[in-house]
């Protein structure tokens, strides 16, 4: 089933050309199904790029997904034109009275910054509050995972002696979990961060269940025992040549930075990097859309008010 998205939102030629089922929105009005509401509150500063991995994630399943783009106003892109923001995102202003099946907070480069430093964090704390009673299920990414899990559980985070940037080997804890179903003992999946939360204070949360983790990566998937917020330190989402991207950035900066762990083939970078999780990742979201949104979500989103979030 297909992903409804605005007619002329830019991903949609990529994704078309993947064979992936994108349906404009003149025509999904059509179909007599109610949709899965997802709401992307992207916070990455290559807008664009980041909608397109996410979209061909959530293009990859039997459900239709009905998607809003939200991007936060309190904070002014530097890499993403006012018109492609103004013409395909809203503000919290505009959607805080509407209801949706699942929210998906993206990660952003602050983790160097407090969580109180970023000039847009009170109204991230305001979204985050409104999606306990307006949101059935929240899929936290990267930095989005570690503020999620500041605001809601009080897991701090911690800086990294240097920047965790590669392809880490991860091991599945509870493979019955709903989350983690289909998936092998052992998965790859991306990570770049410089701040990381604890296993230990991840686990003195009571609601909180670690079902993944990787040796050098440390915790990597974590889900409440309800299903309603479900936090993902790395970026199952990223395309082939991000890490490469963001290397080659890092380079033209200055930064001397590592190159990233078991990614380039013989640790060369003028190879191209295999892609080594995209099935992981498909499965990661594919899960999480089936089991802890589309079985879980009411048929009635004003019902939501009734399910009681984790403590």
């Amino acid at each position: 089933m297909p992903i409804k998205v605005q007619s002329n939102l830019p991903a949609i030629k990529v994704l078309e050309s993947e064979n992936i089922f994108v349906m404009p929105d003149d025509v999904a009005l059509k179909q007599d199904i109610r949709p899965l509401k997802i709401l992307i509150l992207n916070l990455m500063p290559t807008k664009i790029t980041t909608e397109t991995q996410l979209l061909r994630l959530l293009g990859n399943s039997p459900l239709q997904v009905d998607i809003e783009l939200l991007q936060t106003a309190s904070h002014v892109s530097k890499n993403t034109s006012s018109n492609h923001l103004n013409t395909f995102y809203k503000t919290f202003e505009d959607v805080k009275n509407d209801t949706f099946d699942g929210l998906i907070i993206t990660g952003a480069p602050v983790e160097q910054l407090e969580f109180e430093e970023v000039d847009y964090w009170d109204e991230l704390c305001q979204i985050m509050e409104w999606s306990k009673t307006n949101v059935y299920s929240t899929f936290h990414i990267c930095w989005g995972a570690q503020a999620g899990l500041y605001y809601h559980y009080g897991v701090k985070k911690h800086s990294l002696p240097e920047k965790l940037s590669g392809i880490y080997t991860h091991n599945v804890l509870d493979p019955h979990h709903e989350l983690m179903r289909g998936f092998d003992d052992t998965f790859q999946i991306p990570h770049s961060r410089y701040t990381g939360v604890k296993l230990d204070d991840v686990r003195k949360a009571p609601s909180l269940d670690v079902l993944a983790v990787s040796e050098k990566a440390g915790v990597s998937i974590i889900c409440s025992k309800s299903g309603r917020q479900v936090f993902v330190t790395g970026h199952a989402e990223y395309d082939r040549d991000t890490l490469a991207n963001e290397y080659m950035r890092d380079l033209n900066r200055g930064i001397n930075p590592q190159v990233p762990y078991n990614y380039f083939p013989n640790n060369d970078p003028t190879r191209v990097p295999p892609m080594v999780w995209r099935s992981n990742a498909t499965l990661l979201y594919t899960n999480w859309l089936n089991y802890f949104v589309y079985q879980a979500t009411p048929y009635d989103l004003n019902e939501l008010e009734k399910y009681v979030q984790d403590k």
